[in-house]
């Protein structure tokens, strides 16, 4: 039953591109009537579920579009270069698909900083909160959310001292995998190996 429950949540996320595991894990779990929660898969069963499903039904597609999405994320994180930029969450991961933002971490101690360099530039951009669990404690954290090239940008702002100490990833419960630039450069050149 987890299985199919992993299964039904996997495809939920990727058919509806909402990246809420509890949510899909709950939508899935309806579908089976199933109440038990020793039969609800844990965040990180739906991950390996989500990878297969992909894996199978969007062999051709899935790696044309992360390979589009990381390039889409290295343009952004050169644009954005003098805030540290670090890749994380499914472009990263490579879990990402169609519907998935590009995920970036911003550091700087003048938050309003990120927010004057868009103004500059006449980019219209949403400014919200995201709440985040960073050294042992839940804060919020600014968060600016613009289009480029048809693909959601998604920046969350930290201070600088948070480079080296990334918020804990809400499915895994450990620290987000984080890339810089270099990192992200090298993970294109073995997806472009992988492709020929």
């Amino acid at each position: 039953m987890r299985a199919r429950i992993a299964a039904e949540a996997a495809r939920v996320i990727s058919e509806s591109g909402i990246r809420d595991y509890a949510f899909a894990r709950r939508k899935a779990a309806a579908r089976f009537d199933a109440r038990d929660p020793a039969a609800l898969p844990d965040s990180e069963e739906i991950d390996i579920a989500l990878r297969e499903h992909q894996r199978l039904f969007q062999a051709d597609e899935h790696p044309r579009t992360l390979q589009r999405l990381r390039r889409i994320a290295l343009d952004a994180m050169r644009f954005f270069a003098e805030f540290s930029p670090r890749l994380v969450g499914a472009v990263l991961d490579g879990s990402a698909d169609n519907h998935s933002a590009v995920c970036l971490h911003l550091f700087c101690d003048d938050v309003d900083a990120p927010v004057r360099f868009l103004d500059e530039r006449k980019l219209r951009y949403d400014l919200r909160e995201r709440r985040m669990r960073l050294g042992g404690e839940e804060r919020e954290f600014t968060m600016l959310r613009f289009v480029a090239e048809d693909t959601t940008i998604d920046l969350t702002l930290f201070p600088e001292n948070a480079l080296h100490q990334p918020p804990l990833d809400p499915r895994t419960g450990r620290g987000m995998r984080r890339a810089a630039i270099e990192a992200l450069e090298l993970l294109l050149r073995s997806d472009e190996a992988d492709t020929l």
